[in-house]
């Protein structure tokens, strides 16, 4: 193609930069994907190694919006757009299915989900009589897709304290859980216990399991308390973040730096920073 040419698939003038629609972003995506004219580096890439953008992208809408960014949403939405495109052309490309199909099957799954929107139940009903039904509807599918176990069709993807919530859930609902959270209260003394036991010895991977028994039953203790413990432990980021960088600020008013100071003036500069924000 000569240099500065327009790509034929953006060619036509529905196409234009003067299109917004979903049509014009999969004929990028195509035209990116061009084996003769494409980027080296789509063309390169396949569906295990765009999957850690696609959970990126993820995670950075989410934290658009807890930061209340709502200027730069847009622009992580259409990030997060693209990977369903890409994934898509991919797929379409392997003669699987196409960007039609993904938009197909989750119409489909919605209005399956909403029989009280699009069907002839009731629209009378709680919130939490809706979230019933809908894991008694996505029950069904699993049995359709021959998941018969409890805990069949939780994502390994997901991020693994998200996951340990989801196992939790499914298996609470055919009553294995601790009856309240004073109960789960026992069990992390217990695995605290465990841990400085394990970190005594040499066997990492002890040291290890243990770790994650501990981390496993704090998310059991969140969903108890009603708590998304994702959301928690963002939330304590962002407040030793801003902490931090009150040290950083108290320092550099001096002309210091962290690695000028020491642990017993961080600590209190981190003490003083704690008293403002409680005041």
């Amino acid at each position: 193609m000569a240099e500065n040419a327009v790509h034929p698939l953006l060619a036509e003038p529905a196409l234009t930069a003067d299109e917004t629609g979903i049509s014009r972003l999969l004929a990028i995506m195509a035209a990116l994907r061009d084996p003769q004219s494409g980027c080296p580096w789509d063309i390169e890439q396949n569906f295990g190694s765009i999957a850690p953008y696609t959970i990126e992208e993820a995670h950075e809408v989410a934290d658009a919006i807890a930061r209340e960014a709502w200027d730069e949403l847009p622009g992580e939405l259409g990030d997060l757009l693209l990977q369903v495109v890409f994934h898509a052309q991919m797929a379409e490309e392997a003669g699987m299915f196409g960007f039609a199909d993904v938009v197909a099957k989750i119409s489909e799954k919605m209005i399956d989900r909403h029989p009280h929107i699009f069907g002839d139940e009731s629209r009378d009903k709680s919130a939490a009589q809706q979230i019933k039904d809908w894991e008694t509807i996505k029950a069904r599918e699993r049995a359709a897709k021959a998941e018969r176990g409890v805990l069949d069709g939780v994502a390994l993807g997901l991020p693994a304290l998200t996951r340990a919530l989801k196992l939790q859930n499914r298996a609470a609902r055919v009553g294995f859980d601790w009856p309240g959270p004073e109960d789960v209260l026992v069990k992390i003394q217990e695995e605290a216990a465990e841990l400085v036991e394990a970190r005594d010895s040499s066997d990492r991977d002890h040291l290890r399991e243990e770790f994650g028994d501990l981390m496993f039953v704090m998310a059991n203790l969140a969903r108890h308390l009603d708590i998304d413990p994702e959301e928690a432990l963002r939330l304590a980021n962002a407040k030793f973040t801003r902490r931090f960088r009150s040290i950083e600020a108290a320092l550099a008013a001096d002309g210091r730096r962290p690695e000028d100071s020491d642990l017993a003036e961080m600590d209190e500069l981190w003490n003083r920073a704690k008293a403002a924000e409680k005041a």
